[in-house]
């Protein structure tokens, strides 16, 4: 798995776009957006309902082939505070085994920020471990090293006349911000000024190619 460094700790990038924390057994996802397309369906958008099975199906592989025993979901892993009422029964039986037999945090965000309880794991605005703080949006006057999602950033690279643009982390001295994991969600361009004032100016973009860790910088 490709690994770089952040805030005294090492990280391994499994599935593209989510992070394995070696030292706390803690797999790390951000922007799950749960019953999305069901929350389009409400105001007359028909999608495919099928996005909470894939992401659901996709993290319990994650958490399967890393052995973690946490989980962090930083925020926005639903849609809507109300969404965890229109998951399936089967994916509801998924989730409900996976918070049942792991240390799981939901970390609330913009979306979710009123979460009801007994869905479990735990609920919480924020958290800490391992002198890091784990929030949904970046905190620019936080001082500690910080992970966080919101942004859902993504990097375009240009290759023989080509243009990739792929899911990417967005890394500096003092923040982490992860890319969205969700099955259906969008992107914001990594070098746009909101998530260069989030992170700093020396931000970098991480991707996955194989077993290593690609860094590009964001700025200058």
């Amino acid at each position: 798995m490709p690994s770089f460094s952040f805030g005294g700790h090492d990280f391994r990038i499994v599935d593209g776009t989510a992070l394995f924390w070696p030292d706390q057994k803690a797999l790390i996802v951000a922007d799950l957006h749960l019953e999305k397309a069901s929350w389009f369906a409400m105001f007359g958008q028909m999608l495919p309902p099928y996005d909470s099975q894939a992401t659901v199906q996709r993290l319990a592989r994650v958490v399967a082939d890393t052995g973690a025993e946490r989980v962090w979901c930083l925020g926005d892993n639903f849609h809507d505070s109300d969404g965890v009422h229109r998951l399936t029964a089967s994916v509801r039986a998924l989730l409900g085994q996976l918070t049942g037999a792991l240390d799981w945090c939901w970390i609330t965000g913009n979306h979710d920020e009123h979460l009801p309880q007994g869905m479990g794991g735990r609920i919480l605005t924020e958290a800490e471990a391992g002198g890091l703080v784990l929030r949904h949006r970046a905190d620019p006057q936080e001082e500690r090293p910080e992970l966080s999602g919101h942004f859902h950033p993504k990097y375009r690279a240009h290759a023989r006349g080509r243009s990739v643009t792929r899911p990417c982390f967005v890394a500096s001295a003092r923040k982490l911000i992860l890319p969205a994991y969700g099955a259906l969600t969008g992107g914001l361009a990594a070098d746009h000024p909101e998530i260069l004032a989030a992170a700093g100016c020396d931000a970098r973009a991480i991707i996955a190619s194989g077993s290593k860790a690609l860094s590009f910088p964001l700025s200058g």
